[in-house]
């Protein structure tokens, strides 16, 4: 029998909000996080706008030394740990520390030390190097420096599945635990991608919004003028928890993780297949883990990343596993508000919809102007609302066809 799972701990650092209070306020008051680029010149980019991490100190977290040596992805990781297993908390003992593990995503890891990095070697050659490089470079560092700071000896890994890298992390970390392989998991994405060969990639895949006159509504999810995706950076960090585990110790439970869908579209490298069939599988596998019929489905936290064909067919892939309950469904995307984190994404929403669920509180979809005529579905324009979720959902697409969804339910 596959033993209960809840979250216990919730920690993140993002583009509205370097911790979850003010996150959350931000995002029950439709506060949107996108601003002008301010981590390089942009002169001669399409795109000059970007969620980016503000106000951020991390001497708070790491000392001045690490600071220099580490990339930003792996800052906010020990930052969100940090905070999540103090929310818990959770101290990882000596009688803890073998059945505690970390899995934290990323889809890019430490792209802005390469590119640094790259750059002192063409100008000063390679005995200029800092031998910290490669591990600031390292996907699974995160993982890794979360695991070296708080002692965690259980199982570690690092999920790198693109937009759903976060999602997979906590899918799989709740499947260790639920199989008796962990009692403990630190998990979820952390991502900094901010940077010049990133902007520059993603433009010339014509991938991202242009609306750098304002960029508050650039992101706009299901709305007709949408023009693309907004990068966005900084990371969501759960603490999962075996059931019996949080109850010992009289923790503070947000919601249960109760199913996981993973597919893959095999279909293209970047695009959705029409009507999303991947993407309703994965939704379908996760209520079955999950135990639920979709008429226990209150709320889905989106993918919604404000690009043509994937808030489309997204819809149109909620249509065919719901039917006629889709009308009734509160559907939002909080990406209009942080833009999209890429790796980090899953994790951060994970931490948005835990909150949903413990608060009563439906996330809007702010810049929803001029819906699209064939995204007709209730994506709560504008401005939150109370609304009791005993369920609900969190989807995450990647590049490759990847897709990861998962189910969380109120804790009775």
């Amino acid at each position: 029998m596959k033993r209960r799972v809840v979250i216990t701990g919730l920690g993140t650092v993002n583009p509205i909000g370097n911790c979850v209070k003010d996150s959350w306020e931000g995002i029950c008051s439709g506060k949107s996080g996108i601003g002008t680029i301010t981590k390089f010149d942009t002169d001669g980019f399409s795109t000059k706008i970007a969620g980016e991490v503000k106000g951020f100190d991390p001497r708070a977290f790491v000392s001045a030394k690490e600071a220099r040596r580490l990339d930003d992805f792996l800052i906010y990781a020990l930052a969100s740990a940090a905070m999540a297993l103090e929310d818990a908390g959770l101290t990882i003992d000596a009688s803890r520390a073998e059945r505690t593990g970390v899995i934290i995503g990323s889809g890019i890891g430490g792209l802005l030390t390469m590119e640094k990095a790259k750059e002192t070697l063409m100008q000063q050659g390679p005995r200029r190097l800092s031998p910290f490089t490669i591990p600031a470079v390292l996907a699974n560092l995160a993982a890794g420096q979360v695991s070296i700071r708080f002692g965690a000896k259980g199982p570690i890994s690092c999920t790198v599945t693109a937009c759903s890298s976060g999602a997979n992390a906590i899918g799989d970390s709740f499947r260790l635990i639920a199989c008796g392989h962990a009692d403990v998991m630190i998990t979820g994405g952390a991502e900094a991608a901010v940077s010049p060969l990133t902007i520059a990639g993603f433009n010339a895949m014509r991938a991202l919004s242009t609306r750098n006159d304002a960029p508050e509504k650039a992101s706009r999810p299901f709305d007709k003028d949408r023009d693309g995706f907004v990068m966005g950076e900084g990371c969501g960090i759960l603490i999962l928890e075996e059931l019996s585990s949080a109850l010992k110790r009289g923790a503070r439970i947000y919601a249960e993780i109760s199913g996981l869908g993973v597919t893959s579209d095999a279909f293209h490298i970047a695009a959705p297949p029409p009507g999303h069939e991947g993407a309703a599988r994965s939704m379908r596998l996760a209520l079955q883990e999950a135990g639920l019929g979709t008429g226990e489905i209150d709320y889905i936290n989106t993918h919604g990343t404000s690009t043509p064909l994937n808030d489309l067919y997204e819809v149109q892939a909620i249509k065919h596993v719901f039917g006629e309950k889709a009308r009734s469904l509160a559907v939002s995307s909080t990406k209009s508000m942080t833009g999209h984190l890429l790796g980090a994404a899953g994790g951060l929403e994970a931490v948005i919809t835990a909150k949903a669920i413990e608060e009563g509180v439906l996330p809007p979809t702010i810049n929803l102007d001029n819906p699209d005529d064939e995204c007709d579905l209730d994506f709560v324009p504008h401005t939150s609302r109370k609304g009791e979720i005993r369920a609900a959902m969190s989807n995450a697409f990647g590049f490759g066809g990847v897709n990861a969804v998962l189910v969380f339910k109120k804790y009775t």
